[in-house]
């Protein structure tokens, strides 16, 4: 297989995983080692991926992947996810949900629920519940997002000071080894403090995916949450971090 085609083909695979390795990559196009190598470093000098020892990953950086990509990105383990997820949300209870393709799968889950009140900035979210009469949806408000329907900016943060959550659901765009929740959006990140210290209790629903990315701007630790969702062990650091937190990690 000609260059051309292996480069392509090489960032779907990190984006689906999120890491590419050369033994890998060299075994599955049936390619040296040194061709790998070729490719990676190539690839990297474009700022498509970002080299590390032994392969590579998706660069750090400003932007996020765009939300239709990230929507098919890990699709069944975020439908797991969301369903471990979802099996701990009582029902008759005030809920937030924030911006996010693992939000919006928790949302999918929750149309047998009853008696809900969930509050929400994702349009998405909204538009998914509107299929469940026993529950009652409020949107916040706030400067609409084109890309992926997020409401966020001061209009969004004042709605949600007026409500007090039983639980709020929420994602991130990444989740570094001392277990901060990173994103991309200062104003996102704004709302999602917001949305933190107005729930009891927080849930973060975040694939494996998220460990290997990074974003610029701190919401906060995991430390903060009461439980992660997640689909694969923590790194054991991070793990052994989480247990002295009390914050509950739950690998489906």
């Amino acid at each position: 297989m000609s260059q051309t085609f292996r480069q392509p083909e090489i960032l779907d695979i990190a984006r689906r995983d999120g890491k590419v390795t050369v033994e890998g990559l060299a075994g599955h196009f049936g390619v040296t080692l040194q061709t790998i190598r070729r490719d990676l470093t190539e690839l990297a000098e474009t700022g498509r991926l970002e080299r590390v020892h032994g392969g590579a990953i998706l660069p750090s950086g400003v932007a996020n992947i765009g939300y239709e990509e990230r929507r098919a990105l890990h699709h069944a383990a975020k439908t797991a996810i969301a369903r471990a997820c979802a099996a701990e949300v009582p029902d008759k209870i005030s809920l937030f949900l924030n911006i996010g393709t693992s939000t919006e799968a928790v949302a999918r889950e929750l149309l047998g629920h009853r008696d809900l009140l969930v509050v929400t900035n994702n349009m998405n979210v909204a538009n998914i519940l509107v299929e469940n009469p026993d529950c009652d949806v409020i949107v916040t408000g706030g400067s609409l997002r084109r890309a992926d329907g997020g409401l966020v900016g001061t209009l969004a943060a004042e709605t949600i000071r007026q409500f007090k959550f039983d639980l709020a659901v929420i994602g991130c765009s990444a989740l570094d080894r001392d277990g901060d929740l990173l994103d991309f959006d200062i104003q996102e990140v704004g709302v999602s403090q917001t949305i933190l210290r107005q729930s009891r209790r927080t849930f973060l629903v975040a694939d494996h995916s998220k460990l290997t990315r990074s974003a610029p701007a701190r919401i906060a630790s995991l430390a903060e949450l009461d439980a992660i969702f997640t689909d694969r062990p923590l790194p054991e650091p991070l793990a052994r971090a989480c247990a002295e937190w009390q914050t509950r990690v739950v690998v489906v």
